[in-house]
């Protein structure tokens, strides 16, 4: 490797794309077609970027294998920042394969540590959690120090666990600083700034007010009876009764309790149930019917029993009865939550994310988009879409499971 290609390579190590173009932008050998491509991620310019490290890692070929690992690892960081998360998770497995044979150690931990990532932001929390415990970062660089307190930090904020997350957020911050890279320094500043916004919304006795993901954690600790609107279930302490493929029966426990202790009209719950405004004997019939599986789903925890105006909630042990809902809702609030962290999202990665078809993802982007919520760049394979930040929108620190798109 020669003194252009090493001096190139220093000056990406510590942030500086510009300086590492100035010496490598008249070279066209594989090396600094690698380079040239971090450059350009470090740029944002993610296209032109991950087309030039596989343009590499062609051409170094099969007879530099230790050099194409690294090129495939490249990119898949690049698709990873594009939020194209579907990338041929086996060929980075691959590439970590092969550096760790040839004894490239600090290229095989970032490859896991891309996968950890990527397994945390699709929700698998216990996939990424059992692959980040096996990793030593005591002798890794402090880069990749940061990287694996970021991913713990991560799956803590995840887990509802925020003091173990603030724990690996200063380890963070001082494997950061150690490394003296900006950009590295920004990402652990961004991620402690979301300890403190707002998580979710507390609603109980028909008022409201924001919560911060600690205080949610105390909220699901606490002997309060939760009508969870962000994962759809209905929770007091180790009971947790999933409603998420239940939407009327829901729909009838969140009316049931924003109201608590008084009870709802009938006709309140038709409208909000099954969007009837005048309703009549069948959909009052249709009620009784609902109201009889609801009662029967959360009977471990509540009992719903029918008054003179309609129906009430009755917690069996729990003091206090409140709604948890996410800051801002809206029909594709799920959509929204992970655009929330304002990185360019492929409708694949979206739909890999969501756990859903990608044809209902584009059908949710393209509403938002005429509503002037969303927005796109490029074409066909390379269309990203994203949003400006919205204040107070919630992130997807609470959304571990998959929600429905529609």
């Amino acid at each position: 490797m020669d003194s252009l290609i090493t001096a190139a390579a220093q000056a990406l190590a510590v942030d500086d794309p510009f300086r590492a173009l100035n010496l490598i932008k008249q070279r066209d050998n594989p090396p600094a077609l690698a380079l040239q491509g971090i450059a350009f991620a470090q740029l944002g310019d993610l296209t032109r970027a991950r087309e030039l490290v596989r343009n590499a890692a062609r051409a170094f070929g099969s007879r530099e294998p230790v050099s194409r690992a690294r090129c495939v690892v490249a990119e898949a960081e690049i698709a990873f920042a594009s939020r194209d998360i579907g990338w041929q998770p086996k060929a980075l497995d691959a590439a970590r394969v092969t550096l760790e044979t040839h004894g490239d150690l600090i290229n095989a931990a970032h490859a896991r540590y891309l996968e950890i990532r990527r397994l945390a932001l699709i929700g698998h929390l216990d996939a990424a959690e059992s692959a980040l415990s096996s990793l030593n970062p005591g002798r890794l660089p402090p880069a990749l120090r940061a990287a694996h307190e970021l991913a713990a930090a991560g799956i803590a904020m995840r887990r509802l666990n925020t003091k173990r997350a603030l724990s690996a957020l200063e380890r963070a911050q001082h494997a950061a600083r150690a490394a003296a890279i900006p950009s590295l320094i920004a990402e652990v500043e961004n991620a402690r700034e979301l300890l403190d916004a707002p998580a979710a919304r507390l609603i109980a006795h028909g008022a409201e007010r924001s919560m911060r993901l600690d205080e949610v954690e105390a909220l699901f600790t606490s002997k309060t009876l939760i009508v969870d609107a962000i994962r759809y279930e209905v929770r007091h302490r180790n009971s947790i009764i999933s409603l998420a493929r239940r939407p009327v029966l829901f729909v009838l426990a969140r009316a049931l309790a924003e109201t608590w202790p008084a009870d709802v009209p009938r006709n309140v719950l038709i409208e909000r149930a099954f969007r009837m405004r005048h309703a009549d004997e069948t959909h009052r019939a249709r009620l009784r019917v609902e109201m009889g599986r609801l009662r029967k789903s959360i009977r471990a925890v509540a009992e719903v029993n029918a008054t003179e105006q309609g129906f009430a909630l009755v917690a069996r042990q729990a003091r206090e009865v409140v709604v948890l809902a996410r800051p801002v809702e809206e029909k594709h609030a799920a959509v929204l939550a992970f655009l929330a962290d304002g990185e360019a999202w492929s409708s694949s990665g979206l739909a890999l994310a969501l756990r859903t078809s990608q044809r209902a993802v584009q059908r949710a982007l393209d509403t938002l988009a005429a509503a002037g919520k969303t927005q796109s760049f490029g074409r066909g394979r390379a269309r990203r879409w994203t949003m400006p930040p919205l204040p107070g929108f919630t992130t997807t620190l609470l959304l571990p499971a998959p929600l429905p798109v529609d």
